[in-house]
């Protein structure tokens, strides 16, 4: 339920205008709530053309609609935070984030919603409150919301690249210089359609990054995005010359060209060696500034300290 008291600047207005601009909602859903008993002012029932006066609470319980695609299944989750209008969450590699081609349960939707029916309410078909998303293969932090007004607010944030993103990535090679910005635009693959590649025409597309620590032929980079484009990190690291360690895609199996110990690690390391660290935003209710920071995976550590013999960089924020 969300409770507030109207304040003088709303008075005068229609119940039903002033509750959709609150909520961030259709107006006409916002009126059947009203007519079904869901909205209520000091509270008794209204009409959606009732004058909201100065002072009188209004509180809104609207229903969880049903999402058929996705139905509640227990999971574990970890929860980072969260509040009335969001969870952050730490998403372990492995999970997918949301139903589709050749996924139809087991994704972490499905656990949200056996934890936060609620969040049925926000988000496209199968995507309850998904504001954004992670690949499978990609550890760390995943923001979704709890409300529909929460979801439509981040969602907007998001695509305006309102929010800031850091990432960690085990990578071939020693990228020279140490640090820059990859700005390379992004289109799908002319052959390859599952494939996103660096082509001319595509669309813009920027990573930061900055090189931590350099061991036995990989590094560990901090990337910064500046874009949100499908497989960008995995895309600008490959067109870099430094692919992401265990990339079946874009990682072009450099684990051949290093000495002979360490490529069984480096060939059998599972997924894309790629952790969402840290993600800052503003609170999509009240606007104040949040920060999240995901602690770097067991098995990107097993990964580093197995190829080069030696402890995961302090030099790392």
């Amino acid at each position: 339920m969300t409770v507030w008291t109207v304040g003088s600047a709303d008075a005068g207005e229609r119940l039903d205008r002033h509750v959709a601009a609150r909520l961030d909602a259709p107006r006409n859903q916002v009126q059947r709530w009203i007519r079904d008993g869901h909205v209520r002012v000091d509270g008794r029932e209204a009409r959606p053309s009732h004058s909201i006066v100065e002072g009188e609470r209004i509180d809104c319980a609207p229903p969880a609609p049903r999402d058929d695609r996705v139905a509640p299944e227990e999971g574990d989750l970890r929860v980072l935070h969260e509040d009335a209008d969001l969870v952050v969450l730490d998403k372990p590699a492995g999970l997918t984030v949301h139903p589709g081609a050749g996924r139809a349960t087991g994704t972490l939707a499905h656990r949200l919603l056996a934890r936060f029916p609620e969040m049925a309410g926000g988000g496209g078909p199968g995507r309850p409150g998904i504001v954004h998303r992670l690949d499978q293969g990609t550890s760390g932090v995943l923001v979704v919301a709890r409300t529909s007004a929460a979801y439509h607010r981040l969602a907007r944030a998001f695509a305006a690249r309102q929010d800031h993103k850091r990432y960690l990535a085990v990578v071939y090679g020693e990228p020279r210089p140490a640090q820059g910005t990859i700005d390379a635009p992004i289109g799908r693959h002319a052959v390859r359609r599952k494939e996103m590649t660096v082509r001319a025409d595509g669309r813009p597309s920027r990573t930061g990054y900055r090189t931590l620590s350099v061991r036995a032929g990989i590094s560990l980079v901090e990337l910064d995005l500046a874009t949100g484009r499908t497989h960008q990190i995995r895309v600008h690291l490959k067109h870099l010359g430094h692919p992401l360690v265990g990339d079946a895609v874009y990682g072009e199996a450099r684990w051949k060209g290093l000495p002979k110990p360490v490529q069984a690690g480096l060939r059998d390391f599972p997924r894309p060696a790629l952790h969402a660290w840290r993600l800052a935003l503003k609170h999509p209710t009240d606007g104040r500034p949040l920060a999240f920071e995901a602690p770097v995976p067991e098995d990107l550590r097993e990964l580093w300290e197995g190829v080069t013999g030696s402890d995961w960089p302090t030099t790392a924020p």
